[in-house]
């Protein structure tokens, strides 16, 4: 109510205009907080409002903002942010002099909160010198606790990598995780000294209360560590925990409550002493977190008050930026959804991580994505520091090593950016297949090439095979541990491939979030730290999908919010049939398709329901599409394609679905993730599902591992019998599929005749699914694109288009779970050439063929629709061959 009782008032600058809405927040949160500041007798229940970090340095003007802000809020129970810079100090110890309550914040050093400490006793001592009361003066002293030990984990990460020395790298790694708690501890034996000594006493019998310690930042930034690491062992009297949400909760759930702040002072001072012997100068590490804390605030207060400014010129722009048509009967179901979300504070309940809003079976424990981009700009520092290195090195190329979650958006990054002037070409491989290994391989030189294996599980066998197989090649050419310093891991912590990463000294090791999945990682380490190692702007970048993010927060109006909205639309058109999600992306970000298949199809497609993202089909004529399409329009506002715009409106015109998304510029393309990440979770709830799950992508997994371990028990894989042979060309189905497949083949002697049967098995509502076990290349690519484009015309259903096995990582999952409504053919090939893989019997060719078979397999036993087709080693030639026979087939109906 008090927001919207402040009008917009033109005239005031966007400073005085954030301060207008902010200080009215402040003054309602402090109002709520009374009876806690009244009950503690002034000890608790304080609400905190900073002055302008752009003030930082300079002493008179902070002391004239800090009053102004006081005497404007009005409650004696507010506090005023101070940072503890040399030009801050100063103005704590004259604003405590004046009655104003003040915390201190920035604080890293022990040697600097002596210094504040100092200020607030002298303030209080110059208070009572003039007859003041001090009885109601209120001070904290905070220390930011979690930047420290990334700062100096970082500084001993990189240590590590330059010794060989084992004494000194048990040393090292001795200090790893424990300056932070050591420093706040010994900080708070010194708030007990400070606080117990004549010169205290005297300001105490004059009423003074202590200016108690506070630990800020204390939600753990490595996952390597526990959740509550910097609350449990920061418990004492007479101290604050200002606790992130996330880990308050982790805390109540499996927290331990005990003093644990005095234990083990001798063994705060040894790792301070360590340091020492390791060359670490700790006053360095706090004096340039105190710099990069200046700058983080006054970057974060210059783009608030550029988004305030932005706000009041453009308002609701990201939701202008997304329109959409609807049939008039598909609009007002869309409409009631939306006043159900509304009315019910479905939003809020999805930020609350309410497992509710869903099927209530876990998905609060998968909600990590919510509050990803703030964590990353916390461990920003650390990530560019590594850029910088791999900069100095002079690699020309990056190869991602990575299936699925782990490598499509940074195959988005390659395809939108290219390469960047001054830093490595980013390259990814995702495919067993041998001939698209040699590829890369032909691209790259080995020793100027940094290898990037990205697995969260750490045990996916395709990134931990791609590693083996360039380790070793790398390995002889330059030894083992300079092999280990072209090669930096992404994983969740305690993964089988951390351990190899630190077995075989890799240059680093980045963490997920283990409560991130795959396809919802973009914004994680899995996405960032390729991107930034590319030469990607991440801090822009981030700063830019921030946008999105409070866009789509639980408090904006359910109709304002773009991610939810599109995840309405999606869910509401999914449950009424019109499942088949076709994603059209203009040139400039073609990419972004792939992405979105795989987070759409992998997250919807279960429990025999699915939204079918249809990728890089070349829009048609309105007539060559059934009522069961729902189109989505993803532009870039630089780019101008006539004729897909032309499209989209005839389209239109016709009476089919359409949403339009604008994209401002290449570097928004993180607030498409977020945005779509959002609405997939809205659209699961709608279709009743768990959208973070993925039930059916294991069990093509299982089936695959069961060839290769039989291959290497008996050196080759079970035989198969085709059902019909052409040439090079056979065919193979499961037997009850032949027999269906005979029902309506006029001639079952021909290839042609078992094509046109499997084509026949489509009807209205069903979607076509070209699964290609074949190397993805421009040749191949124009081929399969015609045959599906041909099929599309002749059939009139949705057609897809997948690569193997990258696909099982995507859409494979929907294929198995979602509806019956499939019908596929699987081309597989013969390989012209293979490669090995170190300490394995099975080659790549085989481990391909093993995912193709067990994918075939699984298909048949879920009673799909599926034919096998397999073609020889020429397979520009083969489907050279089938495309003919597709244009026959088709051409001839009509």
């Amino acid at each position: 109510e008090g927001f919207e009782a402040l009008a917009p008032v033109t005239g005031l600058s966007p400073k005085a205009f954030y301060e207008r809405l902010a200080i009215n927040d402040i003054q309602m949160a402090a109002e709520v907080m009374v009876p806690v500041y009244k009950a503690g007798r002034g000890r608790d229940g304080y609400v905190s409002f900073e002055v302008s970090p752009r003030l930082a340095h300079d002493t008179q003007k902070t002391c004239e903002e800090a009053r102004r802000l006081w005497t404007t809020i009005g409650q004696p129970n507010a506090m005023i942010k101070v940072p503890a810079t040399p030009a801050g100090i100063p103005a704590v110890e004259q604003l405590i002099s004046e009655g104003i309550n003040v915390n201190v914040t920035l604080i890293f050093s022990q040697e600097v909160y002596e210094h504040v400490a100092e200020a607030f006793l002298s303030g209080l001592e110059k208070r009572v010198a003039v007859g003041g009361d001090i009885s109601d003066v209120a001070s904290v002293a905070s220390f930011f606790i979690s930047r420290i030990d990334s700062a100096v984990d970082a500084i001993i990460e990189k240590k590590s990598a330059e010794t060989r020395d084992t004494d000194r790298l048990q040393l090292l790694d001795s200090a790893r995780g424990k300056v932070a708690i050591a420093n706040a501890k010994l900080a708070y034996h010194q708030y007990k000294k400070i606080f117990s000594g004549g010169r205290w006493r005297k300001l105490e019998a004059a009423g003074a209360q202590t200016q108690r310690l506070l630990w800020a930042s204390t939600g753990t930034k490595n996952p390597e560590y526990s959740d509550v690491l910097y609350v449990e062992s920061l418990i004492g009297p007479d101290t604050v925990n200002t606790i992130p949400p996330a880990t308050y909760n982790a805390f109540r759930d499996h927290g331990v409550v005990r003093s644990s702040l005095e234990e083990n002072i001798n063994g705060a001072n040894e790792v301070m002493r360590c340091l020492t012997r390791l060359d670490i100068s700790f006053e360095d590490v706090a004096e340039k977190l105190l710099t990069d804390g200046l700058t983080l605030f006054e970057d974060a207060f210059n783009n608030l008050l550029c988004a305030v400014e932005k706000e009041r010129a453009f308002p609701n722009e990201l939701i202008k930026r997304q329109s959409y048509y609807l049939p008039p009967t598909l609009a007002l179901k869309v409409d009631a959804a939306v006043d159900d979300w509304r009315s019910n504070g479905k939003a809020r309940s999805l930020w609350a991580r309410d497992a509710a809003l869903w099927t209530n079976n876990g998905e609060n424990h998968w909600l990590g994505w919510l509050g990803i981009t703030e964590a990353q700009f916390a461990e920003l520092d650390d990530l560019l520091s590594v850029v910088d290195q791999v900069k100095i090195n002079k690699f020309s190329h990056i190869a991602l090593l990575g299936m699925g979650g782990s490598s499509l958006c940074p195959e988005v990054f390659r395809t939108t950016f290219g390469k960047i002037k001054d830093y490595p070409e980013l390259c990814v491989l995702d495919s067993t297949d041998p001939g698209q290994i040699r590829t890369l391989e032909d691209k790259i030189n080995l020793v100027t090439t940094l290898f990037v294996v990205a697995s969260k599980s750490g045990s996916t066998m395709e990134p931990n095979i791609f590693k083996q197989y360039f380790f070793e090649r790398l390995e002889k050419k330059v030894g083992k541990v300079t092999a280990g310093q072209h090669f930096i891991a992404i994983t969740d912590p305690g993964s089988k491939l951390e351990e190899i990463a630190r077995r075989d000294r890799f240059l680093r090791v980045f963490f997920g979030d283990p409560s991130i999945g795959g396809r919802f990682s973009a914004l994680s380490n899995f996405g960032m730290v390729p991107a930034a190692l590319s030469g990607i702007n991440i801090k822009r970048f981030l700063r830019q999908t921030e946008q999105m993010v409070h866009a789509c927060s639980g408090c904006v109006p359910t109709e304002e919010n773009p991610g939810v909205v599109l995840g309405i639309i999606l869910g509401v058109l999914g449950n009424h049939k019109f499942d088949k999600v076709t994603l059209v992306t203009s040139p400039g970000i073609s990419g972004l398709g792939a992405w979105l298949e795989q987070l759409l199809a992998e997250s919807t497609g279960k429990d025999g329901k699915a939204l079918i993202p249809v990728n890089r089909e070349i829009l048609g004529i309105p007539g060559s599409y059934h009522n069961d399409r729902l189109f989505i329009y993803v532009r870039l506002e630089s780019d101008d394609d006539a004729e897909q715009e032309a499209a989209i409106n005839h389209l239109q015109k016709a009476g089919h679905p359409i949403v339009r998304i604008s994209v401002n510029d290449i570097h928004d393309l993180g607030q498409e993730f977020f945005r779509w990440e959002i609405a997939t979770a809205v659209a699961g709830s709608i279709l009743g599902i768990n959208p973070f799950n993925q039930p059916d992508v294991e069990a093509s997994k299982i089936a695959a591992r069961e060839l290769t371990d039989e291959y290497e028990r008996q050196g080759s894989l079970p035989p198969e019998s085709p059902i019909y042979e052409e040439g090079l060309i056979k065919l193979f189905a499961n037997p009850a599929y032949v027999s269906r497949l005979s029902e309506t083949a006029v001639d079952k002697r021909t290839l042609s005749a078992y094509l046109q049967s499997h084509l026949e098995q489509i009807v209205a509502g069903d979607y076509f699914g070209l699964l290609a076990y074949v190397e993805m290349n421009e040749p191949h690519e124009k081929l399969l694109q015609s045959i599906r484009h041909t099929i599309r015309d002749h059939a009139k259903v949705a057609t897809c288009l997948g690569f193997g096995p990258r696909f099982l990582h995507s859409t494979g999952q929907a294929y198995k779970g979602g509806p019956n409504t499939g019908v596929f053919l699987q081309i597989t090939c013969d390989d012209a050439i293979d490669l090995p893989i170190p300490d394995r019997k099975y080659t790549f060719g085989v481990v391909k063929a093993a995912q193709a078979r067990g994918d075939f397999e699984v298909l048949a036993e879920r009673g799909r629709r599926v034919l096998r087709l397999h073609l020889g080693e020429d397979v520009k030639a083969g489907l050279g061959q089938l495309h003919e026979l597709f244009q026959g087939m088709c051409h001839a109906d009509r």
